[in-house]
């Protein structure tokens, strides 16, 4: 029995319909996840593999639940001796590295906030996270000199006291540089819960998640001590992990992506995870990998999918694999069905944002519609309404908002931190918005339009991204692309293409391809819908979790 069905009222159903009606997760008092599950499988299964690590060297390490929980009580003992405390926020830059499972479980332990954030991040982005979220301690990767960055961010952060490094293969930084790694090694193993005044309830913070908008500076998303239960809708019902496997999340630990796949959920439903500590992410190593240490579910963003579709996966054997789940952006049909041709599974759909947890999914009994999210989460009261805060008909677009009248869900965010304002702006009257557009159909399936700013307006048309990519995708020139608006005298904005091509059409870009590529989307959809503008590019801007850059081409057009 997976060990999330004692924080649930059922465990079985026999249709989305009962799972939404009848599913509830009961919230115990002062939940703590390092305690109340790492601890709790440590005793009753301490042998069971938690973590199967490896990385691109040929290193590997694999970790058992009595592992996890004994070196996260070492990283508490060591975090508590050098002054960390509950309430302190401590920045985590462990890009895959296991010591981001040690470090972040530590903190949970004693109370402290992990600020999770990608090495990918500047001086400059360092000084606003710092000083934003009243930083007082990081711990950082030795790769890519990322000690640098900190150091040059130190020099404007007063509230910056202790830096230390951990895991990678790069220099270690000398001067006032703590190691990590020599002081979990050292520190005692045991940790007691702690009582008083410095005991930890499920309203303190646990998370700070630093999520870029389309404008602005980077929010901060605040979530407690209870949020963990809420993904046992992500790994129990979507990703469908199973007491004894083994799962894939492609995710940097620095976005909120990894929590989602590589740890609450996955631990509460007993499941192993497989982190792959890749430098860059290459379709053939990775489903080499997948099919060494017989991955049984995987998820991923669509982009992933779409470059292992263009090698030959029937190459590899992937038979162990049980279920194939896809989030991140919305899921083109042609991706769908091209990887349930080569694995004979069809992926699964979820949507939701670093505020909450799963949002809509296509849950198990569900049937499979490609291209649609699937049905709202039993967590959620969600729902599509107007600018009139009307609910929508079928297939009329409209906002996805939560209605939270009756209170918070469970899994949900308690705000942004330091931003009173910017919280209001988006939850308010007992909703909160989440600014993405979408319709739903007449058996209440959700299909994906795009981000509010994402909607191109032209000649008194609204025309979502996804339908245009969709169209484009199932092209066989297309690899990958993404649709943006672009500014017109006479429409107000035109549909924009940026492409990457195969390499055996990369010699026909041209007028030629252009004028196939758009004559090709006038048949697949509405004419009005074709990109009057197509680029071909070598790749496209994206998010280290794999999300593409859509603002950034925005940004770039508008600076030409």
């Amino acid at each position: 029995m997976a060990l999330f069905e004692e924080y649930v009222n059922r465990s079985d159903f026999s249709s989305y319909e009962d799972m939404k009606e009848n599913l509830r997760i009961n919230v115990p008092e002062d939940f703590n996840f390092a305690y109340d599950v790492v601890d709790k499988l440590a005793m009753r299964k301490p042998d069971a593999r938690a973590m199967v690590w490896c990385d691109d060297t040929g290193t590997e390490r694999t970790f058992t639940f009595k592992d996890i929980s004994v070196m996260s009580m070492k990283a508490a003992n060591y975090f508590k001796s050098i002054g960390i405390k509950k309430g302190d926020s401590v920045v985590l830059v462990l890009k895959r590295h296991y010591q981001f499972w040690f470090a972040l479980l530590g903190l949970h332990r004693l109370g402290g906030v992990a600020v999770p954030a990608t090495h990918l991040l500047t001086a400059k982005d360092l000084d606003y996270r710092f000083n934003r979220a009243d930083v007082k301690a990081i711990v950082c990767t030795t790769d890519h000199d990322f000690y640098k960055q900190v150091e040059e961010a130190q020099l404007t952060s007063p509230t910056l006291k202790l830096k230390l490094y951990a895991g990678g293969y790069g220099v270690k930084p000398g001067g006032d540089w703590l190691d990590f790694d020599a002081g979990v090694d050292a520190a005692a193993d045991v940790f007691p819960r702690p009582t008083g005044d410095e005991a930890v309830h499920n309203d303190d913070t646990m998370l700070l998640y630093f999520t870029s908008g389309t404008s602005g500076y980077p929010k901060m998303v605040i979530h407690d001590f209870a949020y963990p239960l809420g993904h046992i809708i992500t790994a129990g019902y979507w990703h469908s992990v199973k007491e004894g496997g083994l799962h894939m999340t492609v995710a940097e630990t620095g976005w909120a992506k990894a929590v989602w796949g590589k740890l609450y959920g996955q631990w509460l439903g007993e499941s192993a995870i497989f982190v792959y500590d890749m430098e860059k992410f290459d379709p053939n190593k990775l489903l080499q990998k997948m099919q060494d240490y017989k991955l049984t579910t995987f998820c991923s963003p669509p982009t992933m999918y779409r470059f292992m579709m263009k090698e030959d996966m029937k190459n590899y054997d992937l038979s162990s694999l049980k279920e194939l789940t896809v989030a991140g952006e919305a899921l083109n049909p042609e991706v769908f069905n091209q990887i349930k041709a080569a694995t004979g599974i069809e992926m699964r759909e979820c949507y939701g944002q670093t505020e909450v947890v799963a949002l809509v999914c296509t849950f198990p009994w569900m049937k499979k519609k490609p291209g649609s999210m699937g049905k709202p989460s039993p967590c959620y009261d969600v729902d599509i309404v107007d600018n009139d805060m009307r609910s929508c008909f079928p297939g009329e677009v409209g906002e996805i908002v939560i209605n939270t009248s009756k209170g918070r869900p469970i899994g949900m965010f308690k705000g942004y931190y330091k931003d009173p304002e910017l919280t209001e702006e988006v939850w308010h009257d007992g909703y909160y918005h989440t600014c993405d557009l979408a319709y739903r159909d007449e058996e209440g399936y959700y299909w994906y339009v795009g981000r509010k700013d994402d909607v191109i307006k032209s000649s008194g048309y609204r025309i979502g991204p996804f339908e245009v990519e969709s169209a484009l995708m199932s092209h066989p020139a297309v690899v990958e692309c993404a649709i943006t608006g672009v500014p017109d005298e006479i429409r107000g904005q035109v549909v924009k293409a940026t492409i990457v091509l195969g390499n055996e059409w990369k010699s026909k870009a041209g007028p030629e391809l252009v004028s196939e590529l758009q004559d090709y989307v006038k048949r697949q959809t509405a004419p009005y819908k074709y990109p009057r503008v197509i680029e071909f590019v070598e790749e496209l801007p994206k998010t280290i979790s794999g999300k593409i850059r859509r603002v950034e081409i925005r940004d770039h057009d508008c600076k030409k």
